[in-house]
């Protein structure tokens, strides 16, 4: 065997390889469970051990499967999820029957699980033992001349898919470190939300959670390709890109005559080239003229090619793969530290040029991720329609789909994509070790190739957590983030940016302390949103914020008993879906309580009734994520990006989400559209007695306004000009007097767009508040 240097293994399933899907074994299944590990190999043993076959999906989750056999009540409403641990250490079996198409002289079988749950699992074909392995957060594939033997061609086949329940594998290190409910999933690699968090219940889910395919690959293939920007010549005339390949061949590049050709169309630019083999792995370069380039959301289209990688063998093509690829550059530029005078930087750079961020942490987008697909389309569509034009794959979730990338690379949505560690100090030991590796070269492998992918992070806020239990330590100690993760990175993707942790605390800044931090998550007391927290942070850009907003009325009566819709006082309902996921035990209590503190800060009372109090706490949420947005806007280029917290709820709860779980909208959701417009007016807040109008601009060309700042209430007009925004900066358009006793609501228009300002401090009347933004048309 001549040619690959790494061949498919169970971390290697060629995910690119999508033309070669030779059956989709998706769809209506059998399944059977107990708690007896000994009735549970083969088909056969569960009629012997009379155990109940039932019907089931795949893609799936046990629970759901549950649900739709009428053995377990719906899982979101009231306390029910809290039920669902007990079905934890379930053995769980799957069977489907499916027919085998031809298989070709020159093709082999490779099954393919793009996602399972669970411990471990064994798989059996046709009666006999053909695989194990266990879960993982990638996809999982076998291929060998076993399956070949096994698969009957042309008639039915049978195959069982038998998964252990997930339970603690090991005990965890002296320094590992998590919270109380987290620490048995340190070394299970599955999403760590599943085992509770702020904002997802418990739900340790097991199933075949993503499709199972069966591919017939040629036997002389591309194993692996990656085609990568290198760099943009100036004034974009040319690009430089390099191919990166991988075959498996049969025989010596010398005893036959192996090429490789790449080519790529994006409307009427072309480039091709073909070359010789001399091994079966390597590089090709390739130089484009006058390229189609990709850019974010709003710096121009987000350009792809449609490119075809073919082989030949002596003149006859053997095996082509296709893919798009956006050609673009991506820098981050970042110190370790900043100061009170803003020195320091941590700035987003495509195509040479800086990009303002701002978009939203993207987090479970359902509890059981059998269902994520479905979802994800109408999210994104969310998110273009915000002028979104980054999303922080956030690390307690899982990988998404390849739809998710693939509807961002067409949008022009920057993708910053955390591995999936948060919030706790992971093992470091050797095995742990490896396993993190397999996983993150399986990852990198599927997702490289997206123009939408700006950053690779190593984690969710592992770096402070270091410092959480009770000790400081440095979390430059941590081998995963500093050499498990870049080292795969040096081999796999070496030109994209990659971030240790966020925030990422490096000896320096480890050193100088945490609030000198040029990245940062601002949560803090989570007081009132203009407290000095918020304004006299010092990071330029915040990767979290976020505050809370009560779900409508609508949306509450469909999870909530009708007897616990109010008041929210010592309820176990509100407390379980507020998120705080073990009823009894107090992780999360606190955030029912911290709504109504929030709706406090701003009316001073907080209401009586259910109606007012959803009112007033989604007027908070909007008024203070609608000021986080304007605050760093405002302050460009000092601060360079902003990235709240969130855009939807992957449950029905009550949270930081501008979109509920039934996609019922929330008003921080309209507030936000506006705040995040390319063009926005907006007034900085008070000094010296006057407050400035400025033109926050994200255009490439200067724009001549005409604008008007009025009282909502009074009609009074305080302002009233023409002015010209400057591209891709904030220009002062004028200025309005301030008093700190005014209490107003400003209506600031300007062709084509409006905005709005709350004036003065709270406590603010409700009513009145009701009563402007009805003049306002803010609802």
């Amino acid at each position: 065997m001549q040619g690959s240097r790494r061949h498919v293994s169970n971390h290697d399933p060629m995910d690119f390889r999508k033309d070669a899907v030779a059956l989709d074994l998706s769809g209506e299944w059998q399944m059977a469970y107990t708690n007896n590990p000994q009735e549970f190999r083969f088909f056969k043993d569960w009629a012997v051990a009379g155990l109940p076959i039932y019907s089931a999906q795949v893609p799936g989750n046990f629970e759901l499967d549950l649900y739709r056999n009428g053995l377990i009540p719906e899982p979101f409403i009231g306390m029910n999820i809290a039920k669902l641990p007990k079905w934890e250490e379930t053995f769980i079996g799957y069977r489907s029957i499916f027919v085998v198409p031809p298989i070709l002289p020159n093709q082999e079988p490779l099954l393919v699980f793009d996602g399972i749950s669970g411990n471990s699992f064994s798989v059996q074909m046709n009666g006999q033992a053909f695989a194990t392995g266990s879960a993982t957060l990638s996809s999982w594939a076998s291929g060998s001349p076993i399956l070949t033997k096994l698969l009957r061609l042309g008639e039915a086949n049978e195959i069982v898919v038998a998964i252990r329940p997930q339970v603690m594998e090991t005990g965890n290190a002296p320094l590992d470190f998590a919270q109380p409910n987290r620490y048995e999933s340190l070394r299970v690699r599955r999403a760590p939300h599943e085992y509770g968090w702020d904002i997802m219940p418990r739900a340790v889910s097991a199933g075949i959670w993503r499709p199972i395919k069966l591919l017939y690959l040629p036997k002389e293939r591309i194993e692996n390709v990656y085609l990568e920007t290198l760099s943009i010549g100036s004034s974009h005339a040319s690009a430089r890109l390099v191919l990166h390949f991988d075959c498996k061949l049969d025989a010596s590049c010398y005893a036959e005559r192996y090429e490789i050709e790449v080519e790529g169309r994006c409307g009427d630019s072309v480039f091709t080239k073909r070359e010789r083999l001399l091994f079966g792995a390597g590089r090709m370069n390739v130089q484009v003229a006058n390229p189609m380039l990709w850019w974010p959301k709003g710096k121009g289209d987000a350009s792809l090619y449609d490119v075809t990688v073919r082989v030949f063998k002596n003149g006859e093509e053997i095996d082509h793969v296709h893919f798009t690829h956006g050609i673009r550059t991506v820098e981050l530029i970042r110190t370790s530290v900043t100061d009170e005078q803003g020195s320091g930087e941590f700035l987003f750079k495509v195509n040479g040029e800086r990009v303002f961020i701002h978009g939203s942490n993207w987090v479970p987008v359902d509890a059981f991720h059998s269902r994520d697909r479905e979802r994800i389309p109408a999210i994104l569509e969310l998110a273009v329609d915000l002028n979104c034009n980054m999303l922080r794959c956030w690390g307690g979730n899982v990988y998404e789909d390849d739809l998710f990338y693939e509807i961002c690379d067409r949008e022009g949505i920057l993708i910053w994509q955390d591995f999936s560690m948060a919030c706790a100090v992971y093992p470091q030991d050797e095995a742990f070790q490896r396993t993190l590796a397999d996983e993150v070269r399986s990852v990198v492998r599927r997702l490289r190739q997206h123009a939408c992918v700006a950053l690779w992070a190593g984690d969710n806020e592992c770096d402070q957590a270091w410092s959480w239990g009770g000790r400081r330590q440095d979390p430059n100690r941590n081998v995963l983030t500093r050499k498990v993760i870049p080292d795969v990175l040096l081999e796999e993707d070496p030109g994209r940016p990659y971030l240790p942790s966020s925030p990422y605390i490096d000896p320096e800044a480890f050193a100088k302390g945490e609030k000198y931090l040029p990245e940062d998550h601002l949560w803090g007391p989570r007081d009132y949103f203009k407290s000095r927290y918020y304004t006299e942070s010092l990071c330029h850009f915040a990767s979290e914020i976020g505050y809370h907003g009560c779900p409508s009325r609508k949306s509450l009566e469909k999870f909530l008993s009708p007897e616990k819709l109010w008041p929210y006082q010592n309820n176990d309902e509100w407390i379980l879906h507020s998120t705080s996921p073990i009823p009894g035990y107090d992780l999360y209590d606190y955030r029912v309580e911290l709504m109504a503190k929030q709706i406090r800060e701003l009316f001073g009372t907080v209401p009586d009734n259910l109606d007012d109090f959803a009112f007033a706490s989604q007027v908070s949420q909007a008024e203070a994520k609608k000021f986080f947005v304007e605050l760093f806007r405002t302050s460009m280029w000092r601060r360079t990006g902003i990235l709240w917290w969130n855009l939807m709820d992957g449950w029905p709860q009550l949270s930081d989400a501008i979109v509920d779980y039934y996609f019922e909208k929330k008003l921080a959701y309209g507030y936000l559209k506006t705040s995040q417009q390319p063009l926005l007016l907006a007034l900085r807040e008070p000094r010296d007695w006057h407050q400035e109008l400025v033109a926050c601009s994200e255009l490439r060309e200067s724009t001549p306004l005409t604008f008007t700042v009025t009282d909502a209430e009074t009609g009074e007009v305080l302002l009233r000009g023409e002015g010209i925004a400057q591209p891709d900066s904030v220009t002062v358009l004028g200025r309005i007097p301030y008093s700190a006793s005014w209490k107003r609501l400003y209506k600031i228009t300007w062709e084509g767009g409006s905005n709005h300002y709350l004036c003065g401090n709270p406590p603010f009347d409700l009513e009145t508040y009701r009563s402007w933004g009805q003049s306002a048309g803010l609802f």
